[in-house]
């Protein structure tokens, strides 16, 4: 009976062991590490002026959507108000040099700091990036300050132990504690995505504060919340690996400059795979080159799927413009790209997206008569026209079809919308509308059974979609 308790004791530490070696040990309390990082933590409270004009009809009220609502709105007397927001940020330099989301700071005319719930200093913006929604501020006094320290956030796993510390609806010094729910998270806010999610409860005032790791660095900057209203157990962080290529340009130059490639990508489908027989669904795949670009130059062509990047693989087309973006402006690039199934090497000099005159996009639209079934793809279209390419503002001669209108069994819901305009189909372009048919009658009588258009959305811009037919 002593052996079979010995042995089980042994196979019990064995497991907790193997347990703890692995995973991160559940802290008994935060204090100790609360206590040490508060006092680089701040709040932060703007001002700004508002100029807003009195309603001069206070009893009427137009419906919504009509036009006289809003020519009425200029009417009125002007009236000037004082408007206050309040947020997070985190001290990273001994001299006040702090960060903060940018939309905290964004049109503020007065910012103040107060540091660790006590003194209150004055701060001004040494440089701001809307793009990645992150905020440099100096305070101004001549006292040292305690920093935090960055960590990397590319070695945070789901399910390690986080705080974040901050300024929830004013209520200054507020630790939370959660674990890391997911990586890479995108959420629609910004060009450059690729959250932190966590279950740290963040609330507004929160915006702009640090998520910390056990070891009291700096892997997050807390950014956003998912819900109507208020915390419901999900915010997301701006990786500190993302953030500090941001921040130290915003230092050093008071500005971002990011690299340029000057191509529209999209998702590697895969029927688009299938297509272009690509091994699988990989890459981002050009949709169109910019005019006088640095891809154009270097002989990048729509169609074209970019697989490598400076020697970093591209699995998923969301991961190009966050390379892209923190790779130095002027610098020679390898960049792998499948083209005509096969694969080949070309080399980029970057250019500076802040300075590019990047795609313009017309967003008139206009519908003309004269429409055309296409049974197989239950869609009608019509021959795209002079007058379209004027109000659209198109490339001179273009040619193609409008697509009027898509049935809901089509298989082209939910992949194209209505005014979208079909270029090509199977690599060969489409003039009218014995093209288009042509184009699939050759598909549907091969064994692929997948049509690859190529389209001009109704913002006009260029996509490649695969299309699986019956």
């Amino acid at each position: 009976m002593m052996k079979i308790k010995v042995i089980f004791l042994s196979l019990l530490l064995v497991f907790n062991f193997s347990s703890t070696s692995n995973s991160q040990i559940i802290p008994n309390s935060f204090a100790d590490l609360a206590e040490k990082l508060m006092p680089s933590v701040v709040n932060i409270s703007t001002t700004q002026t508002v100029v807003t004009r009195s309603n001069p009809f206070p009893n009427f009220q137009f419906p919504p959507g009509s036009p006289f609502g809003d020519m009425f709105k200029e009417f009125g007397t002007p009236q000037e108000r004082q408007s206050s927001a309040l947020g997070s940020g985190f001290i990273i330099d001994e001299k006040g040099i702090l960060v903060t989301n940018n939309h905290v700071i964004e049109g503020a005319e007065d910012i103040v700091v107060q540091v660790n719930g006590e003194k209150k200093f004055k701060a001004t913006v040494i440089g701001a990036d809307p793009l990645s929604d992150i905020a440099v501020l100096k305070i101004e006094s001549k006292e040292k300050f305690l920093p935090v320290r960055f960590g990397d956030s590319d070695k945070a796993r789901i399910g390690d132990w986080v705080i974040a510390i901050g300024n929830p609806f004013g209520l200054g010094g507020t630790v939370t504690s959660g674990i890391i729910s997911a990586r890479n998270r995108s959420i629609g806010l910004s060009r450059y995505e690729d959250y932190i999610q966590t279950d740290a409860s963040i609330n507004s005032g929160n915006s702009g504060g640090p998520l910390f790791d056990m070891n009291g660095n700096v892997i997050g900057i807390n950014t956003a919340i998912l819900g109507r209203s208020g915390n419901v157990g999900i915010g997301f962080s701006i990786p500190s690996n993302s953030a500090k290529i941001v921040i130290d340009q915003l230092i050093k130059f008071g500005e971002t400059k990011r690299g340029w490639l000057g191509v529209r990508i999209q998702d590697v489908t895969k029927e688009i795979a299938e297509v272009e027989k690509l091994d699988k669904p990989r890459g981002a795949l050009v949709a169109s080159v910019a005019p006088n670009s640095p891809s154009e130059k270097a002989g990048v062509k729509s169609g074209d799927i970019i697989l490598e990047f400076n020697g970093e693989k591209i699995e998923q087309m969301k991961e190009l413009p966050m390379i892209v973006a923190r790779t130095e402006v002027g610098k020679k690039v390898k960049v792998k790209i499948w083209r005509n199934k096969k694969e080949i090497t070309k080399t980029i000099t970057l250019g500076r997206l802040e300075t590019s005159e990047d795609f313009k996009i017309s967003e008139k639209k206009e519908e003309l008569p004269k429409e055309t079934l296409i049974e197989s793809l239950k869609i009608k279209v019509r021959k795209l026209s002079d007058q379209d390419i004027k109000t659209r503002n198109l490339p001179n001669q273009t040619n193609g079809l409008v697509i009027t209108s898509i049935e809901k069994n089509s298989p082209l819901t939910g992949s194209i919308e209505v005014n979208s305009v079909i270029l090509e189909a199977q690599k060969k372009k489409i003039r009218n509308v014995e093209d288009l048919n042509q184009a699939l009658k050759q598909v549907l009588n091969s064994n692929q059974k997948t049509i690859l258009l190529v389209i001009y959305n109704s913002q006009n811009q260029k996509r490649y979609i695969g299309v699986k037919l019956d």
